[in-house]
């Protein structure tokens, strides 16, 4: 076999180890290190079976992972929206979004799409998202009379708001394997997810004015007066609202970094946490050590990818793969359909960790040649890799669902997504025709 023959080989293993339920950082790291020794073998260097440059290449992406001033504000990001997580913050939300919207038809189904994506924007971290919401928000929805499939697809799509909406894990993780600028990458992504966010209360508003019964509206015996209502809205909408001002303000105005902006969110979350009276010691432990593993697991992939990717590279895969969408001879428009289509079709048994950092750096290298951006390259992702959640029968979001609650079975909580879904593929379509959708606010900002 060629090296190129043994590359693909070698991808085609990897995706078939994963399947099988194997670990993805360490599969990476094994697979990466086998291939490897077998790519740098040199007999006339070897003395020892350690002498092989693949252990010295090994050595040093993991300093160069540890070391990169991106990733800094991963785990920072991610104790912020642990904090808030376990602060009671968002039941408080919920609830007074669901009181100031009572006259909207599916007053209750719009609260909760408004409330993910609000508690995106200070968390990013889907699992929590759609955890916190299924045992929030689908009990409440349920005991209101609506329809299981409405409330379990809205949980679902609301929940995987935070790949998209700043300030984004997988954003930063795509801004650091393709070398750009997070900060504009987060201006792009900006007004994709509030328009993927305005589209699903579209539609949950045009569902129930055309069908009230699916989602029945409260009985005024139920509503509080306004001054209840107005002071629900500042004592939980105004003070999470300033503190992601605070964050992605202070991003966007180009005052602070990602990562300095990240550690005073997380000590605006220890300070509203205090301030609701949250702030005990058992809570800060919980949220630490999910932030440490979670922050360790998108280290050691970084590190696994990368060294897969070096040996992929150095065998030739890259460039054999390159060649055959050259030789397709397709156009901008083409190579983003066919780039697009892959990693929707990954969507199904990978999770967007996977698809971002094994596939998405297959594509980077193209982007010149077609003369894609790739800020608009990186928001497309972000906005397929919602699928990625939505897609049956690897559908993440809604086994998270199926976990909390035992009120909804696992075929309906599937239906119910598939018009978010559709909804999705349209705003991508959006986007395509529009670009400026994404590309006007970074140049606006930042020239």
């Amino acid at each position: 076999m060629t090296d190129p023959q043994i590359a693909i080989l070698m991808l085609g293993l990897f995706i078939c180890i994963v399947l099988l339920g194997f670990p993805i950082a360490f599969t990476l790291i094994a697979m990466g290190l086998g291939f490897g020794y077998y790519a740098y073998y040199d007999p006339e260097r070897m003395q020892t079976i350690f002498d092989n440059r693949i252990f010295d290449l090994f050595v040093q992406n993991t300093f160069s992972v540890m070391s990169n001033d991106v990733l800094v504000a991963v785990p920072l990001f991610l104790f912020m929206g642990y904090v808030v997580e376990r602060a009671n913050i968002v039941d408080r939300l919920f609830f007074s979004i669901q009181l100031a919207a009572r006259h909207v038809p599916g007053s209750m189904a719009v609260a909760a799409l408004a409330t993910c994506a609000i508690f995106a924007t200070a968390s990013g971290i889907i699992g929590a998202v759609v955890t916190l919401m299924g045992l929030l928000a689908l009990p409440a929805m349920l005991k209101a009379g609506y329809d299981k499939r409405l409330a379990s697809g809205v949980i679902c799509a609301g929940g995987t708001l935070g790949i998209l909406i700043p300030p984004s894990i997988m954003l930063i993780v795509y801004a650091a394997i393709a070398q750009v600028s997070p900060v504009r990458l987060y201006a792009a992504a900006l007004f994709p997810g509030m328009l993927l966010a305005g589209l699903y209360m579209v539609y949950v508003v045009a569902r129930a004015s055309f069908n009230p019964k699916l989602a029945p509206k409260p009985a005024e015996k139920d509503v509080p007066s306004l001054g209840m209502i107005a002071l629900q809205l500042l004592t939980s909408f105004v003070p999470l609202f300033v503190l992601i001002m605070g964050v992605l303000g202070s991003i966007l105005a180009g005052i602070a970094t990602p990562a300095e902006a990240a550690g005073v969110g997380s000590l605006g979350g220890l300070v509203l946490a205090a301030i609701y009276k949250a702030l005990t010691w058992q809570r800060l432990k919980e949220a630490v050590y999910l932030t440490a593993r979670t922050s360790a697991m998108v280290c050691w992939l970084f590190v696994g990818s990368w060294t897969f990717a070096s040996v992929f590279s150095y065998l030739g895969g890259h460039s054999l793969i390159e060649h055959w969408v050259l030789g397709m001879d397709i156009g901008p428009v083409g190579f983003l359909i066919l780039a697009q289509v892959i990693i929707f079709l990954l969507g199904w048994p990978l999770e967007w960790s996977e698809i971002i950092i094994i596939f998405v750096p297959i594509f980077l290298p193209m982007l010149a040649t077609f003369g894609v951006d790739p800020l608009f390259f990186g928001v497309l992702v972000a906005l397929n890799l919602q699928t990625s959640f939505l897609t049956p029968p690897m559908a993440m979001a809604a086994y998270y669902l199926k976990g909390v609650s035992k009120d909804v079975e696992l075929i309906e909580i599937f239906r119910g997504i598939m018009p978010y879904l559709a909804i999705v593929l349209f705003a991508m379509v959006l986007v395509y025709q529009f670009p400026q959708i994404v590309l006007w606010l970074p140049k606006y900002l930042f020239g």
